[in-house]
């Protein structure tokens, strides 16, 4: 159940990403899932090695190169999907910053509203 709800407020952050930033397009629902799902790939198995390759990068602009890695792999997403397209290295920077935004606010607000209802949830008398 994490797991598909990371997923639809991932598809959520890239289309929010793709209203925001000009140059981002997703033609469908179908394929902003598809690319949430080749990008949580991606992020999994080939951001690692390319983190570690720019790690002295990273670190002689404190921090700031992740949002050019992050870049890469929006660009090395549209690859894979069609109906997800990112017309250049600008909007690819800015679209990892705002989708890195927006994916933080949805999933804080998620994990808010759970931690809300359980708490409702805990303190609710049941009578036998």
């Amino acid at each position: 159940m994490g797991l598909l709800i990371s997923l639809l407020l991932n598809t959520l952050a890239l289309i929010i990403t793709a209203y925001i930033v000009p140059g981002i397009k997703v033609d469908t629902f179908t394929s902003a899932l598809l690319a949430a799902i080749v990008l949580g790939i991606i992020n999994t198995f080939i951001k690692p090695v390319l983190v570690l390759l720019t790690l002295p990068l990273t670190i002689i602009t404190l921090g700031l190169f992740i949002f050019i890695v992050n870049a890469i792999v929006l660009r090395v997403t549209t690859i894979f999907v069609p109906g997800f397209m990112v017309d250049g290295w600008v909007p690819a920077i800015l679209g990892a910053i705002v989708l890195s935004i927006a994916s933080t606010i949805l999933s804080t607000l998620v994990k808010d509203f759970s931690l809300f209802n359980y708490q409702i949830n805990m303190y609710r008398t049941y009578d036998l």
